[in-house]
């Protein structure tokens, strides 16, 4: 039983591309479907798909190569279960100078935290990539 799925599915596309692997199979939830987006979204991953399935769901995941180099040099889980990161809109900061991507779990959805500062929304801090 994972405790948490969000460090889960970071882990696992971790491993993945360590090991040079095309895809990664995991189980999904909406809030990992809502980031599975905003990564292809910005270009870290080629594509994603829900496949149907009893009891639950599965997230396929392509992972994405330039020049046999992952795109996501490091994924990095802020907001833990055991302690949670709540940040507001005005500490909101680009990451590695607007190359990666911080991704907030907000009243308007999981967002990129660009998006949440133009809306001057705040919430959890979730996770950045870069």
């Amino acid at each position: 039983m994972v405790t948490d799925p969000i460090g889960d599915f970071l882990t696992r596309i971790r491993n993945a591309q360590a090991r040079k692997y095309d895809e990664v199979v995991l189980p999904s939830t909406r809030m990992i479907a809502d980031i599975c987006k905003i990564l292809k979204a910005e270009g870290f991953i080629l594509n994603y798909e829900i496949i149907e399935k009893s009891p639950q769901n599965e997230l396929k995941v392509k992972l994405k190569y330039v020049n046999e180099i992952p795109a996501i040099r490091e994924l990095v889980r802020v907001s833990k279960p055991g302690v949670r990161k709540y940040v507001g809109y005005r500490d909101i900061k680009p990451i590695m100078n607007g190359l990666g991507v911080a991704i907030y779990s907000t009243p308007n959805g999981v967002v990129k935290g660009e998006d949440a500062y133009k809306n001057k929304v705040g919430g959890e801090y979730i996770c950045y990539i870069y």
